[in-house]
């Protein structure tokens, strides 16, 4: 398993490279939001990033498992398998243990996030992740009962009101949402990321105001440069005058800071709505 898993990681590396995948969309937002880059720096970071890309695409689809077998316990980590061992980061049990109360999960499109899922399920979390459906619904539908998928549970939900999402808070679960998308919908709200003006997404504000107290976390996974160890950090997030995205943001530009290569939102036209125009160049 190991064997092909890293076969189709190189295969999917050397196609994705070939073919300029989404290159252009990177350049033009490190050239915006990091204007010094020159197009040595551009080719380096771009190579990166598919790289990372192409080595999560492949864990997801050979190495899944793992994450849906790793122990309830808290006190069972670290916790060895396959070779790897997985940890939870100084501070973060007392923050997951809070999180099996429910409340709000934002995070990004940073290094595997899709792993976070089944691992905070398997830790008894009463997790309901939002997602878009993919297209065909055939693929939604593996991808829902294959990945989104812990101990039989399908923990993906496409909840298409405000009403929905304030019920799942309701009943005490921990509601997640992909938070680092140009959000193109008239309520969107304004706010700086890497400097810049951007349009955010404002369901977790619209949460805040109609569930006041409620919970927010953060979550993000590590991978030591040896890749022999998963990490998994938990953090509760403080709102700021009763709004998450500045504080989300300021999370997400230092993990950007540590390692920008392990942010797949360089891929998307994250500044879009605010300035389409650097998407045309």
């Amino acid at each position: 398993m190991f064997k092909t898993g890293y076969i189709l990681e190189k295969v999917l590396y050397r196609l994705l490279l070939a073919s300029g995948w989404k290159r252009n969309v990177v350049q033009a937002n490190l050239n915006y939001a990091q204007s010094t880059h020159s197009k040595i720096i551009y080719t380096k970071e771009y190579r990166q990033i598919i790289s990372n890309l192409s080595r999560h695409v492949s864990d997801i689809l050979f190495d899944f498992g793992s994450f849906k077998k790793l122990p309830h316990d808290f006190n069972s980590y670290p916790f060895k398998q396959n070779h790897i061992t997985y940890k939870l980061s100084d501070g973060s049990e007392s923050v997951l243990e809070k999180m099996r109360e429910g409340g709000i999960f934002l995070t990004a499109h940073y290094g595997n996030y899709e792993a976070i899922g089944p691992w905070l399920c398997r830790l008894g979390i009463p997790l309901k992740a939002s997602y878009i459906p993919l297209k065909p619904a055939t693929l939604n539908r593996i991808v829902e009962n294959r990945i989104r998928s812990v101990d039989q549970r399908n923990y993906s939900v496409n909840a298409r009101n405000p009403r929905e999402f304030l019920r799942l808070l309701d009943e005490k679960n921990l509601f997640c949402l992909l938070m680092d998308q140009d959000s193109r919908i008239e309520s969107a709200a304004e706010a700086t990321f890497l400097g810049k003006q951007v349009h955010v997404n404002p369901l977790p504000d619209f949460l805040l105001k109609h569930r006041p107290g409620t919970p927010v976390f953060i979550c993000w996974l590590e991978e030591p440069e040896s890749r022999n160890e998963r990490i998994l950090h938990a953090i509760e997030a403080t709102p700021i005058n009763g709004s998450i995205n500045d504080t989300f943001n300021r999370w997400l530009e230092n993990r950007i800071a540590e390692n920008p290569a392990l942010w797949y939102g360089w891929t998307h036209r994250r500044f879009y709505s605010c300035n389409p125009e650097i998407y045309s160049k």
